[in-house]
């Protein structure tokens, strides 16, 4: 009942996340810039430079570009290899063009780290290790071999050794740190983007549950009609003497299915009655005793307790709590060795419910991090994604609780997991929406 939805773990790769459409509009861009540049230095400052050679360079882009566009699809999403090869033409393309004027001693020198940066956020980090040491390369080509830097008529600007080699580190060390720091905020938000997509799945996957309710209410209603039908047969053939000779037994018998039937449906169309209290609604004692039941026979002792001041809260069946609950408990029988506690306790304005285990506890090293996504304190070998916790939490959290987690101070060992809610949360008749719409 509170298994986690089955999702593939996180490619390491992020093969497909590049759209070809992202990389066309970059290049016109590009394109673009490039072109104001030369007409700018070239008319706007009176400088001199290879024109024809540079829009010949630039036009190798617009042909590639043209030709990307007419042969794939927009939509189509770059696989790593096409990705490569795409990012590794930006490069040739844009050294050639800082070839022809300047080379390092041109200050747009630093638009190398473009290319960089996009792979960065979205290719493997091999692949964007092999774009950045084809950047260097390239670099250190122009470095040492270059037209001279566009300057005034009659004037040659060469830009000494040190300061081409300074610029040449200063690329490399600005790759380097700013690579780690793109790749690692992206593989962060599509770790949060993949979460939250499981949790989505699991609420829905729990509000399906819900709904089998009012569907087996709707199916016993329209089985009502049939099963008049046949009832009011069964009386027929029950007063006809000839037959109830021959087959009294088995006439008898089927007049008590047909009224066996009527139980069964009367039960189940009470389960969609939006009255039924019994079935829409639960006290919190009931509520732990149903999530609990499926649990018990794992070799692992758990005892409910609950008590507290005033009547007993009663709240809805609420899937986001069903859920996050019940992924708790699971959670805290998995890593228990015989036991595990569930206290509950409310007063007038406050539930808390603790959860209490005997294991060996939470490791230090991930304490701090347990609820963000793919954190887990399983072993790697487990087969857990680290997502459990997480879509727990947020679950809990969107429902109105607020969690608290710590070890159990010595001599005892093992966690424990406190959730509280205020009682005008637990006790309201919306159910939580899914976690889309927060």
């Amino acid at each position: 009942m509170f298994t986690l939805p089955h999702l593939p773990p996180l490619a390491v790769s992020n093969m497909g996340r590049l759209r070809l459409d992202t990389l066309v509009r970059l290049r016109w861009l590009a394109v673009a810039g490039q072109t104001a540049s030369i007409l700018l230095v070239r008319y706007g400052f009176g400088f001199t430079l290879p024109l024809l050679p540079c829009f010949a360079v630039i036009l190798a882009l617009v042909a590639a570009n043209l030709a990307s566009r007419y042969v794939f699809p927009a939509t189509m999403r770059l696989s790593g290899r096409m990705a490569l090869a795409y990012l590794g033409f930006d490069i040739a393309q844009l050294a050639a063009l800082l070839y022809l004027t300047g080379g390092l001693g041109n200050p747009f020198a630093f638009l190398f780290l473009v290319p960089v940066m996009v792979s960065a956020s979205s290719l493997h980090p091999a692949q964007t290790l092999l774009l950045g040491c084809l950047t260097l390369v390239a670099a250190a080509v122009i470095g040492i071999w270059h037209l001279p830097l566009p300057w005034s008529p009659g004037e040659v600007y060469r830009p000494a050794t040190l300061f081409v080699l300074g610029a040449w580190f200063s690329l490399a060390a600005s790759m380097v740190f700013m690579g780690l720091h793109v790749s690692r905020i992206a593989r962060e938000s599509q770790q949060l983007s993949d979460a939250l997509t499981a949790t989505e799945l699991a609420l829905v996957h729990e509000q399906h549950l819900s709904q089998l309710d009012g569907l087996a209410a709707a199916a016993a209603h329209e089985l009502g009609t049939p099963l008049a039908t046949i009832a009011l047969i069964a009386k027929d053939l029950e007063g006809d003497p000839a037959l109830k000779a021959d087959h009294g037994e088995d006439i008898a018998l089927l007049r008590e299915q047909i009224l066996r039937c009527r139980d069964i449906m009367s039960k189940l169309t009470s389960l969609g009655a939006s009255d039924n209290e019994p079935f829409h609604r639960l006290t919190l004692s009931h509520l732990l005793e149903n999530i609990v039941e499926p649990h018990r026979h794992f070799g692992v002792q758990v005892t409910v307790e609950c008590r507290g001041s005033g009547p007993e809260p009663v709240g809805r069946r609420d899937p986001a709590i069903l859920y996050g609950l019940g992924n708790l408990i699971e959670n805290a029988i998995d890593f228990a060795h015989d036991t595990v506690r569930i206290d509950a306790r409310w007063s007038e304005r406050q539930i808390s419910v603790l959860i209490i285990d005997d294991g060996p506890g939470i490791r230090a090293d991930i304490m701090t991090r347990l609820g963000e996504p793919y954190v887990s304190g399983r072993s790697q070998d487990s087969g857990g994604l680290g997502l459990g916790f997480f879509i727990a939490k947020r679950l809990l959290e969107r429902s109105g609780g607020r969690i608290a987690l710590a070890n159990r101070p010595p001599p005892d060992h093992g966690a424990q997991l406190k959730i509280d809610w205020m009682r005008a949360d637990f006790e309201k008749d919306e159910i939580t929406s899914t976690y889309a719409n927060a």
